[in-house]
């Protein structure tokens, strides 16, 4: 299925991955400022077309230069096809013997999993914030939980082309196959009694976030090897998860 992106930096990040799934590209304006530009340029060097206007429900496309140049054309998209998963194999392939020698790849891996997320924004702030730590992969459940849709994509602008993800119906086979090849499961909630500081650096850990009301399941959390919490400074207890993600992702990926 194709997508529509709003966010120029979302396309040029598909579109260095893998230029093959991007489909159209369409411009609000025949001289697009900005990012946009770059987009139509790198497009037309892959022989993508770029067209000027929308594409109505009905399918019909509005080419006047005066309804563009108005805004009435609409803002300028790209259709783009969603990016496949991996098998949970796959995603933590890099802890098979000699993952260590792999380029890029730290001697001490961080994945995370995301338990039931509800709010696309925060699962694409939380991708992005993954791809510019080095995150090694994301378990994505697929049950009462945001889709990876558009928003997901253009939130997270790029981190989705850039970050492997598995989406499963089942998140404890999937913290059972971290084990397996020797990830450790890091539990977050506001309840846990160690503080993320004392959460050793020494090891490879799936950090597992929970839903944005009721934080992990039950039987994700009694499936972790340990838990944590970010302990609060002041009267204001609690943190956005997607802040939360990244403050935990800067500590165990990016070593802060």
């Amino acid at each position: 299925m194709s997508l529509t992106l709003h966010n120029p930096h979302s396309v040029l990040a598909a579109l260095d991955a893998r230029p093959k799934d991007v489909v159209e590209v369409r411009l609000g304006s025949r001289n697009p400022g900005g990012a946009w530009s770059e987009v139509a340029d790198r497009a037309r060097t892959h022989r993508i077309p770029v067209a000027v206007g929308r594409v109505e429900p009905t399918g019909r496309r509005r080419n006047s230069q005066r309804e563009a140049d108005s805004g009435r054309g609409g803002a300028s998209a790209s259709l783009v096809r969603e990016r496949g998963d991996v098998s949970l194999e796959e995603l933590f392939a890099i802890r098979s013997p000699g993952f260590s020698e792999i380029p890029g790849i730290s001697a001490h891996p961080l994945f995370l999993a995301l338990d039931c997320l509800h709010d696309p924004h925060n699962v694409g702030a939380i991708f992005r914030t993954a791809a510019f730590f080095g995150v090694a992969g994301i378990v994505v459940t697929r049950d009462r939980s945001a889709p990876l849709n558009a928003t997901v994509y253009d939130v997270a602008s790029g981190g989705l082309e850039f970050v492997p993800f598995s989406v499963q119906t089942n998140l404890r086979r999937a913290l059972d196959a971290a084990k397996e090849h020797g990830v450790w499961v890091l539990g977050t909630s506001e309840r846990a009694e160690t503080d993320y500081t004392a959460v050793p650096l020494d090891r490879a850990w799936l950090l597992v976030v929970g839903n944005e009301e009721s934080g992990m399941r039950r039987l994700t959390a009694e499936h972790c090897d340990m838990a944590c919490r970010i302990p609060p400074q002041s009267t204001v207890t609690s943190l956005n998860v997607s802040v939360a993600a990244g403050i935990l992702i800067a500590r165990f990926a990016g070593g802060l």
